[in-house]
């Protein structure tokens, strides 16, 4: 299997983890509240965030994914030109996203105030979220 084949599913991996760990234990709430909130300093956005960067990361690298099959196929210098150029573009691009999305859910984690989770619900998923976004910043870049 080639590099950047690998290096798709395992972006493909990494968003998963991040849109699944948002989606499944992002949310809580206090026993005298009926709404759930973000874990992430009661901050709606960061959960947003890293769901529709999760999910739009998932669907890219699986276009980038199609591309890696179908880039052997590409006879003519230009197309294989622009697609190469439009791989580089993507990926500095997402690489771009993704460190502002761990420096975004890093800090409202790190803000956020023990008595809003006082059983720290969802405190590893939270960790997990903020790990695999800097590890899909690093291998975004490898892409």
């Amino acid at each position: 299997m080639e590099l950047a084949a690998v290096s798709a599913l395992s972006l493909q991996l990494f968003s998963i983890v991040v849109l699944g760990c948002v989606a499944n234990e992002g949310y809580v709430n206090r026993p005298e509240e009926v709404e759930e909130f973000c874990i992430f300093n009661r901050n709606q956005i960061a959960c947003s965030y890293a769901v529709t960067v999760g999910t739009l990361c998932f669907l890219c690298s699986t276009a980038f994914l199609a591309l890696d099959v179908y880039f052997p196929q590409i006879s003519g210098v230009k197309d294989r030109k622009k697609a190469v150029m439009a791989d580089i573009g993507v990926s500095a691009l997402w690489s771009l996203v993704w460190f502002v999305g761990f420096c975004f859910l890093a800090n409202q984690w790190q803000v956020s105030k023990k008595e809003d989770n006082p059983l720290n619900e969802g405190a590893d998923a939270a960790r997990a979220t903020i790990v695999f976004s800097f590890f899909s910043v690093f291998t975004w870049v490898r892409t």
